[in-house]
């Protein structure tokens, strides 16, 4: 890939300019950022470990957390640090590889979102061919076809912000190396490639969205011929899963899907989806979730003996 320009480095802008503020945020996103990493990884490990969560359900859950947990790495950190320096620089390359890195596991995540949609649906609507459709190469299989999707969404941003010329301003007015507010500073004429940026995220997300719902719909209807005891726990189940569905989908379908440009409300929706987000998801599985908070009780209590 050649690379045609003159900037080493960007100067991240960052959240708020007020010294004050800057010390209020590196306190609550620490903490966010603590909060997420114990959680997510502790359903890992629960998953990992307890013998009572083999069901597909929780192989997929296990890897959302996992990702949810690297995805807030490639953002929490380096704002955190940003909030304390004076000088908030980063080189090019690495705002390429936190470009890469973000968009693969949100990729990903979000197909990982659609492959657990399915996953309930088998559960739900053909309970009885569930284990048999649903098996460990069936699971295997929808996982790596996530990962490759991620790839496929993240290299072709890579590709073309790396080819992007940048003769001299070098300042982002953002805490984090995206699409948008790279076009803005690239000298050349960015429209085809902010229409790309618009069909690979802002239409995909909404297509998928627009699909999850229609399925998560199809699914409800189907609790009629269950049992009160089955009805309420899909439900709880179907529950979570829309939750975080909404939660990821919405800043990302509000930033992506309009015309390439970068507004002052675009910090805060991608704060929501980079690192609120990534924390809640263990809070909403685990609470809504009988055998999950079952799990971690009997692994809590195993570790103190």
């Amino acid at each position: 890939m050649e690379q045609r320009n003159n900037v080493t480095e960007f100067v991240l802008l960052g959240l708020t300019q007020s010294p004050q503020g800057q010390k209020t945020l590196f306190v609550v996103f620490l903490f966010i950022y603590i909060v997420t990493m114990v959680g997510n990884l502790l359903i890992v490990v629960t998953v990992m470990i307890s013998p009572t969560l083999d069901a597909p359900m929780y192989f997929f859950l296990g890897y959302l957390s996992f990702m949810d947990a690297v995805y807030s790495t490639t953002v929490t950190p380096n704002m955190i640090i940003d909030l304390v320096h004076e000088k908030k620089t980063i080189s090019f390359q690495a705002c390429m590889s936190q470009l890469f890195i973000g968009h693969l596991f949100g990729g990903a995540e979000i197909l990982l979102l659609v492959v657990m949609a399915y996953d309930r649906y088998i559960a739900i609507c053909k309970p009885l061919h569930y284990l048999t459709i649903m098996n460990q190469r069936v699971c295997i299989v929808l996982l790596l076809l996530a990962w490759v999707g991620g790839f496929l969404h993240a290299i072709v941003h890579l590709l073309f912000a790396y080819k992007l010329p940048f003769c001299g301003p070098n300042v982002i007015d953002h805490f984090i190396c995206d699409m948008y507010p790279l076009l803005k500073l690239a000298c050349t004429d960015t429209y085809l490639i902010g229409l790309t940026v618009v069909a690979n995220d802002g239409m995909i997300c909404v297509a998928i969205f627009v699909l999850l719902l229609i399925s998560y719909g199809v699914i409800l209807r189907s609790l009629k011929n269950l049992s009160q005891q089955g009805k309420r726990k899909a439900l709880s189940t179907c529950g979570s899963h829309i939750t975080v569905v909404v939660l990821f989908f919405v800043p990302c379908i509000l930033i992506y899907v309009r015309p390439p440009s970068t507004l002052p409300i675009d910090k805060s929706l991608t704060v929501f989806y980079t690192v609120i987000t990534p924390m809640l998801n263990p809070l909403i599985y685990t609470l809504r979730n009988g055998e999950m908070k079952s799990a971690m009780k009997n692994l809590w209590t195993r570790k103190r003996k």
